[in-house]
């Protein structure tokens, strides 16, 4: 096993698009780290570049002791699963398991012995000499994941391996992929968009946004602490809400509605006079009475979606509109606000409802360019 390292990594391709900028990152040996970020971020061209398929246009890349840039792929002794699994038709599960030990010439019997291993640890004894035709989705992938363990790399690199399966079998791969790194420990990059697996599979997660890292930390520092606005925005669905408001240093203010700051929340903020971005995640919401630890706000409620362990409830406020920040654009309906309701809930659209807010847990941005607000020891 061995650490993965980014020194000052820059990748420019010819047209002039730098698709990962002045990149440093250490992923230490052992670790699981998530990559995470919207199409076109540099997440998966970092990738490729410590696999040796992108050469870097500057910087250096370093797995374990060794500075990898000009070593090719075959010679860096990193295992790639692939989004699409990249199997070979004609084989059999076994075949394909072994096909990696097969070009290093390995003898047989070891081959056999490491093949019968991987195949116990994925659960895949009972379908060595099927074809991948024969096969479910998930059995594919595991597949996929036998080939990349047999040769004992030191470094694993994950480029969407679970995108193409459905819904639930992406929450049976997760939990496997887990227990996976447990019984390995072998160093992992993993490459995503989809920040429910960055936030269940990541020991450390980091945020890419245009080539840049945003914030690099355990899943629940990003949910709770996040440096900006667009880490607030990408990491949690539903997404974060925003507004504008102005602070007097011990009140917020919008849309006609004044919100006093509780003291702790104050000396976070720094006692900051002036505009303000101020964000909100859904659950920060409640319709009983006062529970979710702040004075209530009216609202219009415009849609609502009925989950079963939840009640999302897309909802206004008079003079107040929702800003344009969220990184999932999606997930906003409109400019509206989200709110995360108790099941039992069920307004209807055209309902006004009083919603407190749970200001202790409110995030403070600074609208000039995004960068939160928070002391750096709160």
């Amino acid at each position: 096993m061995a650490a993965i390292e980014f020194r000052g990594v820059t990748k420019r391709f010819p047209d002039g698009t730098i698709a990962v900028d002045d990149l440093h990152l250490r992923i230490e040996d052992g670790e699981f780290m998530i990559f995470v970020g919207p199409s076109g971020c540099g997440k998966t061209t970092a990738l490729r570049m410590v696999a040796g398929l992108e050469q870097p246009t500057s910087g250096e890349i370093l797995v374990g002791d060794t500075v990898v840039n000009d070593l090719d792929p075959v010679d860096r002794d990193i295992a790639m699963v692939f989004q699409n699994y990249a199997l070979y038709p004609h084989m059999t599960v076994r075949a394909n398991i072994g096909f990696p030990l097969e070009t290093q010439r390995m003898p047989k019997p070891e081959r056999e012995q490491r093949i019968a291993e991987a195949a116990a640890l994925l659960g895949l004894e009972g379908l060595l000499d099927r074809k991948p035709r024969a096969l479910s989705g998930g059995q594919r992938q595991r597949v996929a994941m036998g080939r990349a363990i047999v040769r004992h790399p030191q470094s694993f690199l994950m480029d969407e391996p679970l995108s193409n399966l459905d819904a639930k079998l992406r929450v049976q791969m997760r939990a496997e992929l887990v227990k996976l790194h447990q019984r390995l420990g072998v160093t992992t990059l993993y490459v995503t968009h989809d920040q429910v697996e960055a936030m269940t599979l990541g020991q450390r997660v980091a945020v890419l946004d245009r080539g840049i890292v945003q914030q690099v930390d355990p899943p629940d520092v990003l949910y709770n602490r996040p440096a900006n606005t667009f880490v607030a925005s990408f990491i949690g669905s539903p997404s974060m809400n925003f507004l504008r408001a102005r602070s007097d240093g011990r009140s917020i203010s919008f849309g006609g509605f004044t919100l006093p700051l509780p003291q702790a929340v104050a000396a976070r903020l720094r006692r900051r006079e002036g505009e303000v971005i101020v964000g909100l995640r859904p659950e920060y919401f409640s319709d009983e009475g006062g529970q979710a630890g702040g004075p209530a706000v009216p609202v219009t409620v415009e849609v609502t979606e009925q989950l079963g362990s939840e009640t999302l409830v897309h909802f206004r406020i008079d003079g107040v509109s929702a800003e344009s920040i969220s990184a999932d654009t999606e997930a906003a309906l409109d400019g509206a606000f989200v709110a995360r309701l108790d099941p039992r809930s069920r307004p209807v659209p055209g309902d006004v409802l009083q919603l407190s807010v749970d200001v202790e847990r409110a995030h403070f941005f600074d609208p000039a360019d995004g960068s939160t607000l928070r002391r750096p020891d709160a």
